[in-house]
């Protein structure tokens, strides 16, 4: 599935990916057991501490847009067009 926002192309992660990913997680788990355990319990809690910091990018992504979009609206009307 896949759908287009502001310009940008937003995915989901593809069963590829994910099978990459699962096999990678495999081949620590043969060569280094209690690193791979480690990372399997640690990832939940690294996943919490980022969403912070994910929701400060969005916050700040969206004052830049707001920003911009007043700073074009005065050439916006001027022009004429409706895009």
């Amino acid at each position: 599935m896949e759908r287009v926002a502001r310009g940008q192309r937003i995915t989901k992660d593809s069963g590829g990916s994910l099978m990459l990913k699962f096999l990678l997680w495999l081949i620590l788990l043969v060569l280094c057991w209690p690193l791979a355990l480690l990372a399997l319990i640690l990832y939940p809690f690294v996943w919490l501490l980022s969403l912070p910091f994910r929701l400060l990018g969005i916050t700040v992504k969206a004052v830049f847009d707001l920003l911009k979009a007043l700073i074009t609206l005065p050439a916006r009307v001027l022009s004429g067009r409706t895009s």
